[in-house]
């Protein structure tokens, strides 16, 4: 906690008077324009990442930015997004996943989770990311997916939550009439380097390459 303490009395100090006005903005409310949705991994930091400020991200965080398909049963995650979209209105959605990911790991091999009931429940929103690499690879249904495909789970373990998300009522609205973008990222925690997707794609491209037409108008 020692270093909490000394953060949060630096933040009182020096963060805040040097950040006062914008802090006074948000203090009666906010309006972001994009959904971060990534994973609670402590290495991930979406600000750093992107180099935002406080009020320009609306950020949801979980074990494996997982995005359960819309459903009657009412979620933290199903409800963050019915905000950030109806009544925030953001305008861009992105879903980070991140190299070594630990619930990929856990998601590769289900069967190594039987002390973590409520894990392997989560982690089922996965399924369909693991099956899609079992059945590439040609692996039989009993037998775990190995290690070895961990980066290929992980990159499409981010494509079937970008289709998961489609399938929120708010989301699929907004994309029909052009008002929501979303976005498939991997970043890499090793090399700062992130690929990414858009909604119809089903390949990940260089961060430079597929967002060059905003990068040459910078």
């Amino acid at each position: 906690m020692e270093k909490i303490v000394k953060g949060v009395i630096n933040f009182r100090q020096n963060v805040y008077p040097e950040n006062k006005d914008l802090f006074g903005t948000l203090a009666t409310g906010q309006n972001p324009d994009i959904l971060f949705i990534t994973c609670s991994d402590s290495r991930i930091d979406p600000n750093l990442l992107t180099g935002t400020d406080p009020g320009d991200l609306f950020i949801c965080r979980n074990a494996g930015n997982i995005i359960p398909p819309h459903s009657n049963e009412t979620g933290g995650m199903t409800a963050s997004i019915e905000y950030a979209v109806a009544v925030l209105g953001v305008r861009h959605i992105i879903i980070c996943g991140h190299t070594d990911c630990g619930a990929i790991k856990g998601a590769l091999d289900m069967s190594a989770l039987k002390g973590l009931p409520h894990v392997k429940e989560w982690l089922s929103h996965c399924r369909s990311a693991m099956e899609i690499v079992r059945e590439r690879h040609d692996i039989p249904f009993d037998v775990c997916v190995g290690h070895e495909h961990l980066n290929e789970a992980i990159e499409e373990n981010v494509l079937q939550q970008v289709q998961h998300i489609r399938t929120h009522p708010t989301v699929a609205a907004k994309l029909a009439t052009g008002k929501v973008e979303i976005h498939g990222w991997i970043y890499n925690i090793e090399n700062g380097g992130i690929r990414c997707c858009h909604h119809s794609d089903t390949v990940f491209r260089d961060f430079y390459e597929q967002y060059a037409e905003i990068i040459a108008g910078l």
